[in-house]
């Protein structure tokens, strides 16, 4: 009820409006489902193909290697949850198991010289020219944010959605071309979202 209380103070009161907005704010949330499950993926599945070449399999096993705390609980909970369903815990199935925030956290300033040496191999600009650390991790923090939003069904209509799609689709493309090729050719955010960003007033 405290959720669509938020979806009546939009509509002033409005009940059928703020149904209306209620209903958008699902169908919006849906369709960011497919750029932001391709980023997820291409995300990591390049870093786990720069690490293993230029560590081994299970990079993120090396003793003292993983720098920020929470990596360390959210790969002993993967493996957890793998072998609770009574399967080996293979890299590649601890690779699909880590969260984004696990991802999002390889661009932290404690990774800085990582990506200096290695990292940085992941993602090239659209011209070919190299990136910095702050280029992915500024607005993968900020889709991180959203993404989260999305999964605990939070309002997202007040935020400028169609930014936050572009900053998807062009670190994608970073990544992987044909995966920021194929995520604009099945996307139907653009469909779905209005033409116009949506004025609505942050809620308190």
């Amino acid at each position: 009820m405290e959720r669509f209380s938020r979806y009546l103070q939009w509509a002033e009161g409005d009940h059928a409006r703020a149904l209306e907005l209620y209903a958008l704010n699902m169908q919006v949330s849906e369709a960011l489902y497919t750029p932001l499950q391709m980023l997820e993926v291409a995300l990591r599945n390049r870093i786990h193909s720069v690490m293993r070449q230029a560590r081994h399999e299970r990079w993120f096993d090396d003793e003292g290697f993983l720098a920020v705390p929470i990596q360390r609980d959210q790969l002993a909970k993967a493996i957890q949850d793998i072998t609770g369903d009574s399967r080996e815990p293979v890299a590649g199935r601890i690779v699909a198991a880590l969260t984004f925030s696990f991802w999002t956290s390889m661009f932290s300033p404690a990774y800085e010289t990582l990506w200096q040496t290695t990292l940085h191999r992941i993602a090239r600009r659209e011209d070919g020219k190299g990136l910095r650390r702050k280029d992915l991790s500024e607005p993968l923090n900020k889709i991180r944010v959203l993404r989260n939003r999305i999964a605990h069904h939070e309002p997202i209509l007040h935020w400028d959605l169609p930014k936050h799609y572009q900053a998807m689709l062009r670190v994608t493309g970073w990544l992987s071309a044909p995966a920021a090729t194929w995520c604009r050719t099945y996307s139907r955010f653009t469909a779905v979202h209005p033409p116009a960003r949506i004025k609505l007033r942050r809620p308190d």
